[in-house]
This record gives C-alpha cells, sequence and structure tokens, in this order.
C-alpha cells in the first residue's frame, strides 16, 4: 500500500513539473541499438545491422500471454553468442561464470533477468535469442529488437523493445 502511494506520489510530482509519466516512445527499428554493458570487456551498442552480421537460428513459441495464447517463429542470435562476443568478465572462484545475471531491459522500463545456467547449452541450454523477426517478417519498430525464449509456458519474459542487458 505504502509502495503504491509513494509511486503515484512520484507521478504527480512529474506531471505537476510537466514531465510525462508515459513511456517514451518506440524509436525506428532501424536505429535501435542494444546497449551490452557491465561486467564485459567489449561494452557495445549492438544495431539491427549488426545483429544481422552475426550467425541467425529460428525458434518456434507457444506460450500464454495477458491476451490469450501465443504462436509462432522468431529469428534471432542466441542470448549466449552476444553475451560471448561481448566477452563476460568473471571474478575469481570456481564455477565463476554461473553466478552472471543478465538484466534485459525493454524501452518501456520493463526488466527481467536470466542467469548464465539458463543460457549455457551445458546446463540449462535454454536457445533464449534477441529475435529481430517473427513469423519471417521483420519485427515492427513496437516489438523492436525483442528477447525471446522457447520453453516458457508464459511469454513474461519476452521483452519487447530491448534497449540494454546490463551484465552483473
Amino acid at each position: 500500500m505504502i509502495r503504491k502511494n509513494v509511486v503515484h506520489a512520484g507521478a504527480l510530482i512529474l506531471v505537476l513539473l510537466g514531465a510525462s509519466v508515459a513511456p517514451a516512445p518506440a524509436a525506428d527499428l532501424a536505429s535501435q541499438a542494444v546497449a551490452i554493458t557491465g561486467a564485459v570487456a567489449h561494452p557495445q551498442s549492438l544495431t539491427l545491422d549488426d545483429l544481422h552480421k552475426l550467425p541467425s537460428t529460428t525458434v518456434q513459441v507457444s506460450f500464454l500471454t495477458d491476451k490469450g495464447p501465443m504462436t509462432g517463429s522468431f529469428t534471432g542470435v542466441l542470448l549466449s553468442q552476444v553475451l560471448s562476443n561481448a566477452g563476460v568478465i568473471d571474478a575469481p572462484g570456481k564455477n565463476a561464470y554461473l553466478r552472471h545475471v543478465y538484466m534485459v531491459s525493454g524501452r518501456d522500463g520493463y526488466v527481467v533477468a536470466l542467469s548464465q545456467g539458463e543460457i549455457d547449452s551445458r546446463y540449462g541450454g535454454e536457445m533464449a535469442i534477441l529475435a529481430f523477426a517473427g513469423d519471417g517478417k521483420t519485427l515492427d519498430a513496437g516489438d523492436g529488437i525483442r528477447l525471446v525464449i522457447p520453453g516458457d509456458k508464459h511469454g513474461g519474459r519476452a521483452v519487447r523493445d530491448v534497449i540494454s542487458i546490463e551484465v552483473h
């Protein structure tokens, strides 16, 4: 209850100051970039063109959403490949790479967390991808580059319009 009041009070202050509380508008997909930051040797900003230059894969999904069931295919780059290219930096210690957590953020502020063990082929092996196409068509600017995780029963981790991945 207190948290809701704090959020509402913060929104009221923004409105009184003339700021908008609406999410940022979707960017033109061609100019969109996904920032890879945090514990990486090579922080980078990957554009749609950059993703198209990497090996792609197509996955089939079927999951529930708040608006009903969704089934389709998505094409993109494995998240594990993108993170490998950025050079994730491990802390000292046995199996330190398994401690990594990846915070994937959408333009609207939606954030999900994935662990290294989930996407590593030696463990969970989830084929999480940064998708740039769905059902054979380029995703529109409203979807942007999208995190897709086949095998999820609910689409809550399917982040639309991904703008950053922070490596912890």
